[in-house]
């Protein structure tokens, strides 16, 4: 009796081995490869016989001083690795109070230069009264202390960590020009679970218009009617929103421009 279970155990498991380890994997990947050809072999986007890019992951558009470039859309920002990383894939993970995420808000979460609880943010600056200073490597000082260094401007002011919300919102419209009233889309001041998104909002994108047409001379009816083409409508009509595949708006505005 042993012996019988023994070989119904081995010729089970080399069914099995064969059916899951080869067949089934097979199968798939032929599939794949005949009918989803292009999202199996991760969705690239080609140029001039290159491959520039995945429609299903975002990423940086910089001038060769490493400043976001004016002729093209910014995509929304990244936590993952250095961003856009697919290996470091994944959201900052900080709290609603944390400093790092929305500043030192005055009665909120502010600390003195003593690391004490204190009414008032004493690294405020004109240009973000919810400043929270760095250290000389750039780091985030979040939890100040007796003798910690700081990093100072050229005026004497803190050295802001560039990653807090209201950072992000103040160089979102100094880049795009906006007045300090124009309500700023979330998606272009936080990052994504992810931190992959390829996609923007609609209203991130069409306020970054005006911008990306000065820049190349071209009409902003013109790169909204590109905007208006690469957009994206929810999945199955109503989960989730519009978005703008930033990538392939980018490289239509190239198309267009060369």
């Amino acid at each position: 009796m042993f012996r019988r279970h023994l070989i119904t155990s081995v010729l089970l498991t080399a069914v099995v081995a064969v059916f899951l380890g080869l067949v089934y994997p097979l199968v798939v990947t032929g599939i794949g490869q005949t009918v989803f050809r292009s999202q199996a072999n991760g969705s690239f986007i080609t140029h001039n016989g290159q491959a520039i890019g995945s429609k299903l992951i975002g990423q940086n558009f910089l001038d060769s001083k490493g400043n976001p470039d004016p002729r093209y859309f910014q995509s929304r920002p990244s936590a993952a690795g250095n961003g856009y990383d697919p290996q470091a894939s994944g959201a900052t993970n900080l709290g609603p109070s944390d400093p790092r995420l929305v500043g030192f808000i005055p009665g909120f979460n502010t600390l003195d230069l003593h690391g004490n609880p204190s009414a008032d943010n004493p690294f405020a600056n004109p240009s973000d009264p919810y400043c929270v200073p760095t250290d000389s490597s750039g780091k985030a000082v979040y939890q100040p202390s007796d003798g910690q260094q700081y990093a100072m401007n050229p005026d004497g002011t803190y050295a802001c960590y560039s990653s807090t919300v209201p950072e992000r919102t103040y160089a979102y419209r100094q880049l795009n020009n906006l007045g300090a009233d124009v309500k700023v889309p979330v998606d272009a001041v936080t990052a994504s679970a992810s931190g992959l998104d390829p996609g923007i909002s609609v209203a991130n994108a069409m306020l970054q218009a005006p911008r990306v047409a000065q820049s190349r001379n071209l009409s902003v009816d013109k790169v909204v009617a590109l905007l208006n083409a690469n957009t994206t409508d929810p999945q199955l009509g109503f989960m989730g929103e519009k978005t703008v595949n930033v990538l392939e708006l980018n490289l239509a505005l190239d198309n267009l421009s060369s």
